[in-house]
C-alpha cells in the first residue's frame, strides 16, 4: 500500500482556519501573514512531515508576541 503525501495546501488552510477561530481579534489577513511568514521560514526543511506543526506553533508565537 502506498503512503499519500498529504497535501501541503490543504494542511495550510487547515492551520489558518484553525488560528481565525483561535483568535477571533486578529484580522484574517494578519493570521494569514503570521502563516505565510512561518511556511517560507521552514521552506527549506530537508524532512517535511511536521513542518506543518512547526509552522503552526511559528504563526502562533508571531501572533501573541508580534514584532514592533
Amino acid at each position: 500500500m502506498e503512503k499519500q503525501s498529504p497535501d501541503p495546501d490543504a494542511a495550510i488552510s487547515e492551520i489558518i482556519e484553525r488560528l481565525e477561530e483561535r483568535y477571533p481579534q486578529i484580522a484574517p489577513a494578519e493570521v494569514r501573514a503570521a502563516v505565510e511568514a512561518a511556511r517560507q521560514h521552514f521552506a527549506r526543511a530537508r524532512v517535511k512531515d511536521f513542518v506543518p506543526l512547526f509552522i503552526e506553533r511559528d504563526a502562533r508565537a508571531r501572533i501573541e508576541r508580534p514584532v514592533t
